[in-house]
C-alpha cells in the first residue's frame, strides 16, 4: 500500500525559509512524477512544483526562483525547499505521485493516484 507522509510545515515570518519533506513508502514504480500542491483557505488547490524520476523539474510561476524541489531516491523522500516566503504562500501543502515517466501533465490533479495528508505552512507579515 502506497503511503505519502508530509512533514516540515510550520509558522514563519515573511522572508523566512522552510523545508518540507514527503516520505514515500510502498511505491515500487521506477518511473514516476512527484509533485507538491497547496490549498489556501477558500481557494482551489494549485500545483507548486514537480519532479520526475529522471530529475526533470517544473514550477508554478508564483514560486520560481524561490522554491526548489528535490528528491532523495535512497531515502524515498521528496523535498520542497521554500525560501523568501510570502504571506500568500500560506496554505496546506500536499505531495502526490503519478506512476508515469513524464511530468508534462503535472498540473492535472485527477491523474494523481496517491496523496499525502498535508502539512500546514503559515507565513506572517
Amino acid at each position: 500500500q502506497v503511503k505519502l507522509v508530509e512533514s516540515g510545515g510550520g509558522s514563519v515570518q515573511a522572508g523566512g525559509s522552510l523545508r518540507l519533506s514527503c516520505a514515500a513508502s510502498g511505491f515500487t514504480d521506477s518511473l514516476y512524477c512527484m509533485s507538491w500542491f497547496r490549498q489556501a483557505p477558500g481557494k482551489e488547490r494549485e500545483g507548486v512544483a514537480s519532479i520526475s524520476s529522471d530529475g526533470d523539474t517544473r514550477y508554478a510561476d508564483s514560486v520560481k526562483g524561490r522554491f526548489i524541489i528535490s528528491q532523495d531516491n535512497a531515502e524515498n523522500t521528496l523535498y520542497l525547499q521554500m525560501n523568501s516566503l510570502k504571506p500568500e504562500d500560506t496554505a496546506m501543502y500536499y505531495c502526490a505521485v503519478i506512476p508515469t515517466r513524464s511530468c508534462a501533465w503535472w498540473l492535472w490533479q485527477h491523474l494523481y493516484n496517491f496523496w499525502g495528508q498535508g502539512t500546514q505552512v503559515t507565513v506572517s507579515s
